[in-house]
């Protein structure tokens, strides 16, 4: 890494000026709307050539009257002190683009066959070959080392033993005159989309001389009864091969009857040939294990586990086999890591993790276990290193992503510079984190966002946001649906907790909350808002409103009756209002039922302990409730059912309801309203 970021360091310190950089937020200028949000180009998926001179990372561009994103691949040197440049085969539509081992090569998928497959490019990115002519959409991919294999995820029928078999099914379909589905066991849904039958499955292809699939397709997962990628998140994270090119790991649950209670995702290791069936390489861990990842000379084996089989927020730490042995990286360290990569050396390990409202990049060391922290203030969402050099894309409060180069013992160094002409003239919001004590008298931080072209001599109407998860954290990062300078751009003071149950502050802290959502966490709003409010003289506690989602809509219907004194008016956004009916109709029912302490029909659980449906007799405060047909995790009825609460009892309330969104609002013009609807409630509740 030295070498190359030095060179980095003295040629891109003299060519900033070549391309523009996202200057300082001015001081006085018009505040960030939900506009300005839903428009900014966003980087994303940086990944460094393995011989560290360059990277290629997509860039993300909203077309607001289409309502429609493309993606771009761009590539920036890492010496030479020019600007990045566009490579012309995004013309087509590309995504997921990742280098050849050799880093002669450039792989990425897109759809301008018709379908998603793989296609390859040269660093001069001028014209694309098409690699796969798989019959269904290729969802991730992964090239072996030697250039032989690409491994391709397919969704499919289990049970057949081609595709075409899958492909005969589906044509059947088409074809029916009837409508009806029979299910016999669950999951029927999951978060947004219904279950069809088909599971993802891993298929290897060989690759002949001119580097494109030839053959027919090698199931590596016949008759699983699994997915990898696993849904509905995953992508070719869940998957490695080795750099020998003889195997493949991957990740996967199996389904089973009890697919929706258990969080047992196993390593099942196969023949990249096809020769066996998979192999269970972490039968012993009964929870959670992901992201197998290889060390470059293969010789080491890294992935992340829990130990708490049924909890989904337990601790990732990261587990390490060599020489048959099996260990854990560093199990002193009280981090939960997010994603993992071995150095080009294989003596480290780097990873992301939260650490006190912020995420940074950290360096383990593979033999001591001792972490270092490579990275300060902010939010580092992506990552990649190899050839010795390290690039992050980063972003904070204030800020939206950009990528840096890593500099040994120097302040990094900014490689692009999106957005500079969408925030020019924009007044940005200044943030400050603080700290109390809170529940059980330990230390609770939270965050502040002063309103755009604060006055000092000015009082404040005030947007208090509740984090969703509730394992989450809003934390010092420039977020899309919930993002604190579109509040501070309307004149409000933002202030944000993160309550017990908030993630990166150490896994005892994290687990506080489990069946106690209505108690530590409330004890904690609460004791936040009085510091703050203490605090910060500008907050006009006349005027204040709290939002949530998620978590956060539960609490937001939680305090209409336990904590309402102090609000003007709520928002809830796909919140739970009966806690009980929750877990029988959400669909992840390992999440209700860890939370609650077992299945709702058992004893001794916190269904009815903290169930706002047993408490609207008391709701009197203005409410607008959000909420999505396609949320499969807080269903539809949830919504409606706080709704008609209000509006039966006579409480002044809205329904704001999207057919078309699920659990987040994603649709740029839906953004858009949903903030206008938010800000226009506020406004209403806390004008003078």
């Amino acid at each position: 890494m030295t070498k190359t970021l030095r060179l980095a360091a003295s040629a891109l310190a003299l060519s900033l000026a070549a391309f523009a950089i996202v200057p300082a937020a001015h001081a006085q200028g018009r505040g960030f709307t939900a506009k300005d949000m839903v428009t900014l180009d966003r980087v994303s998926e940086p990944k460094v050539s393995p011989d560290g001179r360059q990277v290629i990372y997509l860039v993300r561009t909203m077309d607001l009257p289409a309502n429609k994103a493309s993606f771009t691949l761009w590539i920036a040197d890492l010496k030479a002190r020019i600007a990045p440049r566009r490579l012309a085969v995004s013309d087509g539509g590309v995504s997921s683009a990742r280098w050849s081992a050799d880093g002669k090569s450039i792989y990425f998928l897109s759809g301008r066959a018709g379908s998603d497959q793989v296609f390859r490019t040269d660093a001069s990115g001028e014209a694309a070959v098409q690699v796969t002519k798989a019959p269904f959409d290729v969802g991730a991919f992964k090239v072996s080392a030697d250039g032989k294999t690409v491994v391709v995820s397919q969704a499919v029928f289990p049970d057949c033993p081609t595709l075409a078999c899958t492909q005969e099914l589906l044509d059947q379909k088409k074809h029916q005159k009837t409508t009806g589905v029979v299910y016999d066991k669950l999951f029927i849904r999951h978060w947004d989309t219904w279950n069809d039958g088909t599971k993802n499955h891993l298929y290897a292809y060989g690759l002949d001389a001119s580097g494109v699939a030839s053959g027919e397709a090698q199931p590596l997962m016949a008759g699983f009864d699994g997915d990898s990628p696993t849904k509905p998140f995953g992508g070719d994270e869940d998957f490695a091969i080795s750099p020998d090119g003889k195997t493949v790991v991957f990740s996967a649950k199996i389904a089973g009857r009890d697919e929706p209670w258990q969080t047992n995702y196993d390593l099942w290791s196969v023949p990249v040939d096809g020769s066996a069936k998979p192999a269970n390489l972490t039968e012993d861990n009964k929870a959670w294990d992901a992201q197998p990842t290889f060390s470059p000379d293969g010789k080491v084996q890294a992935w992340l586990a829990m130990k708490r089989p049924g909890f989904e927020a337990d601790r990732f730490g990261i587990m390490v086999r060599e020489n048959g042995k099996v260990r854990e990286a560093a199990p002193g360290w009280d981090h939960s890591a997010q994603s993992i990569t071995f150095s080009a050396d294989g003596k480290t390990i780097y990873t992301t993790a939260e650490d006190v409202g912020q995420t940074k990049l950290f360096a383990i060391d593979v033999k001591t276990g001792k972490a270092t922290a490579l990275t300060g203030e902010g939010h580092v969402g992506a990552f990649s290193a190899a050839g010795g050099s390290t690039v992050i894309a980063q972003d904070n409060l204030k800020t939206p992503a950009q990528l840096y180069a890593l500099v040994p013992k120097g302040a990094p160094i900014q490689l692009t510079g999106l957005n500079a002409d969408k925030l020019q003239g924009v007044a940005m919001g200044e943030a400050e984190q603080f700290s109390f004590k809170g529940w059980n008298d330990e230390t609770v931080h939270g965050y502040l966002v002063k309103p755009a072209n604060f006055d000092p001599a000015k009082k404040y109407p005030v947007a208090f946001l509740i984090h969703g998860g509730p394992q989450g954290s809003f934390g010092n990062l420039f977020h899309y649906r919930w993002n604190a300078q579109t509040y501070a751009g309307a004149g409000y003071a933002v202030v944000m907790i993160d309550f017990h149950g908030s993630t990166g502050y150490g896994q005892a802290f994290t687990d506080a909350i489990s069946q106690h959502w209505g108690d530590r966490p409330l004890e904690d709003l609460q004791k936040g808002w009085a510091f703050a409010t203490q605090k910060y003289g500008f907050l006009d506690t006349d005027r204040a409103c709290a939002l949530g989602g998620s978590y956060g809509g539960f609490m937001i219907n939680w305090i209409a009756s336990q904590w309402k004194e102090p609000w003007k008016c709520l928002v809830n956004h796909d919140g739970i209002f009966d806690s009980r009916f929750m877990g029988y109709s959400t669909e992840e029912l390992w999440f209700s039922e860890w939370e609650n302490g077992g299945a709702p029909w058992q004893p001794n659980t916190t269904y009815s302990k903290f169930n706002p449906a047993d408490h609207v007799a008391e709701w009197s405060v203005p409410t607008l409730v959000v909420q999505g047909q396609n949320d499969f995790r807080v269903p539809l009825e949830q919504g409606i059912a706080s709704f008609t609460a209000l509006q039966r009892k006579g409480v002044p309330s809205k329904l704001l309801y999207y057919p078309n969104e699920n659990h987040w609002v994603l649709k740029a013009q839906n953004s858009v309203q949903w903030h206008d609807e938010v800000l226009g409630w506020l406004n209403q509740w806390t004008g003078k």
